[in-house]
């Protein structure tokens, strides 16, 4: 279309709209008037009248309303297209009753002016509702549109997580090669690090001064300590690969071989460990059961000056199909900075000279829960003990209530 083309906007649309209502309006007050001033009877003027304004009447209060319907503005010009189309067509009507007269029409002008009115109101009601066809329809169209983007950004969205998926895997098995690798071609070298320092101890200690069996104690040890990271790595790479399948384990059971493991530990210690009754739970019991290990024996490590005191517990979770199991003591605590760290691969807040271990040991207790599809935290504050979270699917028909 040219530039001289100009496409009605909502604002001249209502205009349209609330200009017929006030004319019909004008016209029953002008006819009326006229009538009465002729000697018309009074009933008779005011109920022809009032056919005429009432109308014009509904045309004004529906213009003052369209903006507080569900109509788009773009549409209110198709209602006063009705409206004036409707009016037009009554007009119509009246000019062929004209061409062949009818005895019920007795008084043209009161005729048109009756007709027109409630076909320009008869119009307003059709076209609203042809708008808010229009409206729907366009609103369909729009959420279809956004759905259409959505889709496809879905299907890339998708496509990226396959691939990801993909080099996820291809990394997995890399490190898992690795870890085979490391176990079987550095431990051997490592133990004969080991052996021969010990070997030299035990020949030539008598000719070594303090320095020089303190240097083959540091060295045996360090050879300890890459061996146990080496283990720890393998275990870790294969948390999926040598996993078993999941059924449903009882957690009593889980804390109960755990707590066997750790009895000397628990002993020399003095520790006290508080167990209540746990669920049954959806997953691989060795796993399990090296997660709770793993936590426990933290708990005991790093309790402080005082005897470790432990607590286990659980609660069902609201949505009905998991728990929570925490494993709260009352030992050094964690900065609250290093929530996160603390389960990164190899990360101590410890130096190997004041605790022991490999960086390792939580890594793999994420690894583990994340396996079963759950979530790992920990709440803590310097001095104030840890609490460590750990959220678990409820074994199928597990009672969440037990």
């Amino acid at each position: 279309m040219g530039d001289w083309y100009r496409p009605p906007t909502a604002g001249s649309g209502r205009g349209a709209i609330a200009a017929v209502g006030a004319l019909y309006v004008v016209l029953a007050v002008g006819w009326a008037v006229g009538q009465l001033t002729a000697g018309k009877a009074l009933s008779n003027v005011v109920l022809v009248a009032g056919f005429i304004g009432l109308p014009g009447l509904v045309l004004l209060y529906g213009a003052y309303r369209l903006p507080r319907t569900d109509v788009r503005g773009a549409y209110y010009p198709t209602i006063a297209a009705w409206c004036l189309g409707g009016s037009g067509l009554l007009l119509a009507m009246l000019a062929l009753y004209q061409l062949e007269p009818a005895e019920s029409v007795s008084d043209p002008v009161r005729a048109a002016l009756v007709l027109s009115a409630f076909g320009a109101a008869a119009g307003f009601g059709v076209g609203r509702n042809d708008a808010l066809a229009k409206t729907r329809a366009h609103e369909i169209e729009c959420r279809n549109r956004d759905l259409e983007q959505l889709t496809a950004q879905l299907d890339e969205t998708i496509a990226r997580l396959e691939v990801a998926n993909r080099e996820f895997a291809d990394s997995n098995e890399r490190l898992e090669q690795f870890a085979y690798a490391a176990s079987h071609d550095l431990q051997e070298p490592l133990r004969m690090v080991s052996s021969y320092l010990t070997l030299i101890e035990k020949r030539y200690g008598d000719n070594l001064d303090a320095d020089g069996r303190e240097f083959i104690d540091y060295a045996v040890d360090g050879a300890d300590r890459m061996r146990a990271m080496i283990d720890g790595l393998l275990a870790y790479s294969r948390i999926d690969s040598q996993g078993k399948p999941f059924e449903p384990v009882a957690l009593d059971d889980v804390l109960a071989d755990a707590r066997k493991d750790l009895e000397v530990r628990i002993a020399e210690s003095d520790a006290v460990l508080e167990i209540d009754s746990l669920p049954t739970v959806d997953g691989d019991a060795s796993q399990l059961r090296q997660l709770f290990e793993n936590l426990l024996s933290n708990a005991l490590e790093y309790c402080g000056d005082e005897p470790p005191r432990v607590r286990v517990d659980a609660e069902p979770n609201a949505d009905g199909s998991s728990w929570t199991i925490s494993v709260a003591d009352a030992g050094i605590g964690i900065d609250p900075a290093d929530a996160d760290r603390i389960f990164d691969v190899f990360q101590r807040l410890h130096g190997p000279e004041e605790y022991e271990g490999t960086g390792l040991g939580l890594a793999l207790c994420e690894r583990i829960v994340d396996r079963h599809g759950g979530r790992i935290r920990v709440d803590s504050d310097p001095g104030e003990g840890s609490t460590f979270s750990v959220t678990l699917p409820a074994a199928e028909h597990a009672d969440l209530d037990a």
